[in-house]
């Protein structure tokens, strides 16, 4: 398990761009970087604000981020009151009551834990569900 707990501690792994990580992590701080992130393992962190994110699994307050690419969004594996992205390319999202992406949403499946909720926009792309 990596912690993180300054800035300064994340700025200073990351290289050419990519800041990659080869185990679970943890930041004990609002995260905002101007790179993307690899991690093989599970992301645990506040706010995250990053160009592209990959991991498996994400548990966070805020991600704002380009492209999120992720095994599973719901509450297990992407906790999060806010996910902006430009695409998202996911096996299963489970999102609470509003789901909303500049681009195109691709995944399996896709449903609202909330009876009362709004149908996942997509501004300038699509929705694709691929049931395969």
């Amino acid at each position: 398990m990596k912690i993180y707990k300054t800035q300064d501690e994340v700025n200073a792994d990351i290289k050419n761009g990519l800041l990659v990580i080869n185990e679970s992590v943890t930041f004990t701080f609002n995260l905002s970087i101007k790179a993307s992130i690899k991690v093989f393992g599970n992301i645990d962190a506040g706010d995250i604000d990053a160009e592209n994110i990959d991991a498996c699994n994400i548990d966070a307050c805020n991600i704002d981020a380009g492209d999120i690419n992720a095994c599973n969004i719901d509450a297990c594996n992407i906790d999060a009151w806010d996910i902006k992205a430009k695409n998202i390319d996911a096996w299963n999202i489970l999102y609470s009551a509003f789901c909303c992406v500049y681009r195109s949403i691709f995944c399996l499946s896709i449903k609202a834990k909330r009876e009362k909720h709004s149908q996942p926009i997509c501004l300038d792309g699509k929705l694709e569900i691929n049931k395969k």
